[in-house]
């Protein structure tokens, strides 16, 4: 088989668990938001940290969140959110992962839940939005993860229309499925906000423990 069949020329990431452990901030700016809003509530942080990754609506229904205008708390959690920015960190080898897979030839491309201006405002915030070649946070009128959409979209404009050729690589079912279902190969990081057994059962096609990992599952897929 041709070998640049199997290659990986392109890797999108999930942001929040998988590039920046990004957990308190999002906790602390959602619990200053309803606090603006004047709505009181009770929000379990484990329970809200196993739900990150989703979209909001769908955590605040599973916490069971209601009597909100979704429109107006996104709006102020934007803004809020740059208070607690400090409190997210690049996990260990982010920025020298994405930095030898660039100096490699490889597209990066980044796939989050987040708005399309709250991704592009926060990667530039930690002097990354250079470094990708594509962006895709929620964009008005486009299913979000898990559905393919927004994969094949960010693919499309980073020039990687061959899904088989991209790596999706994330910390929840959400990556691994929306990576399945655009039929692209899926990475399954153990460092974020599901456990390694979560990952296991939706059967990505590689688990890792760190981002550095990336570079050698690339260098041996190739070889194949």
């Amino acid at each position: 088989m041709d070998s640049e069949q199997n290659k990986i020329n392109c890797v999108v990431f999930d942001l929040d668990g998988t590039l920046f452990s990004s957990h308190e901030t999002i906790y602390y700016s959602t619990l200053k938001t309803f606090e603006k809003l004047g709505i009181k509530v009770e929000i379990p942080k484990k329970k809200f940290y196993d739900l990150i990754g989703q979209h909001f609506t769908d955590m605040f229904d599973e916490i069971g969140i209601s009597g909100y205008d979704f429109e107006e708390f996104i709006q102020i959690y934007k803004k809020i959110y740059f208070e607690f920015i400090d409190l997210s960190k690049p996990y260990p080898g982010m920025e020298y992962t994405i930095n030898k897979l660039k100096s490699a030839g490889v597209k990066i491309g980044l796939l989050t839940t987040k708005s399309q201006g709250q991704a592009e405002k926060i990667l530039k915030h930690f002097n990354l939005i250079k470094k990708f070649d594509g962006v895709m946070g929620r964009r008005d009128g486009l299913k979000h993860k898990p559905a393919p959409a927004p994969l094949l979209l960010v693919l499309k404009e980073m020039n990687c229309e061959d899904a088989s050729g991209a790596l999706m690589v994330g910390d929840s079912e959400l990556d691994i499925q929306c990576g399945k279902a655009a039929g692209a190969k899926t990475a399954g990081v153990t460092f974020g906000y599901r456990s390694r057994e979560n990952l296991q059962a939706e059967s990505p096609d590689y688990i890792i423990d760190n981002l550095p990992e990336i570079l050698f599952l690339i260098n041996n897929y190739s070889k194949r």
